[in-house]
């Protein structure tokens, strides 16, 4: 069955985000292409406001693309970055750490030395291949599925501990007192949780701090991401949220969304 799309839940963001949509809508050769509710947009959103970057944001309707934007990017992703016209960059890790290497000027995101860089980037991936697929396991959940909702929600605190787990016990970020794009590549996720727990409820939920250092530690980096400025100002208000999982009446449209975000 296709998914039925609430027209108003893909008009744009709103709240702190339509505010800086506004501030960037004037013409730039940087431009961010993406859709207000994507947490792979909200990924590179999140870096470009970090690094204090100018740029272009243009939003696209992922279930009416306009032919420019095809033009430009046949497969149709978001997030699409392109700089003056050049080929387009897509796959919201690898524009994030280009943004990282391009922008001297800004707080760096990955470590310099090489070892360092490459642990960041296995945490990065752990996010991309493990938690991330976690949390769309239980969003997808449907009574005929051949796993329960409690085996989903299981999996998911699996992947989190074991990220948290590599945390610098000194934080609040993941590699100690500095934001890095390990966090960033999470952050999206962890400020949708409560849509997880509203709309897919499981008897354990998600741990709320609770006892044991892991937990604690989690509590603390999720505190310290969903206060950051970068990422309440890429957030749409809740409600806009809502009614986009409330319009669409089946579990396609995650599946759907995926195929259009990257």
């Amino acid at each position: 069955m296709a998914a039925v799309v609430d027209s108003e839940s893909t008009k744009g963001p709103s709240g702190e985000a339509s505010k800086l949509a506004a501030q960037h809508a004037a013409e730039h050769p940087l431009k961010l292409y993406g859709a207000w509710f994507c947490p792979f947009v909200q990924r590179v959103w999140i870096t470009l406001h970090e690094k204090n970057m100018a740029y272009q944001y243009v939003e696209i309707d992922p279930y009416d693309k306009s032919p420019s934007f095809l033009a430009l990017n046949p497969r149709g992703l978001v997030p699409t970055l392109v700089k003056d016209g050049s080929r387009p960059l897509f796959e919201s890790n690898i524009i994030c750490e280009y943004l990282d290497d391009v922008c001297q000027d800004g707080p760096k995101l990955l470590p310099a030395e090489p070892y360092q860089r490459a642990l960041a980037r296995l945490w990065i991936d752990h996010v991309g291949s493990r938690i991330a697929p976690a949390f769309y396991r239980i969003l997808k959940h449907q009574p005929d599925k051949d796993y329960s909702l409690e085996e989903a929600w299981a999996e998911l605190r699996r992947q989190v501990e074991a990220f948290v787990n590599e945390m610098e016990p000194r934080g609040p970020w993941f590699l100690g007192d500095k934001i890095s794009l390990v966090d960033i590549s999470l952050m999206p996720w962890a400020h949708r949780l409560w849509l997880l727990a509203r709309y897919k409820p499981s008897g354990e939920g998600f741990p709320d701090g609770g006892d044991g250092d892991v937990w604690a530690r989690w509590a603390v980096w999720v505190e310290a991401a969903l206060g950051r400025q970068s990422v309440r100002e890429t957030s749409s208000d809740d409600e806009s949220y809502l009614r986009r999982l409330a319009g669409v009446t089946t579990g396609s449209e995650v599946t759907k969304g995926g195929q259009k975000s990257s």
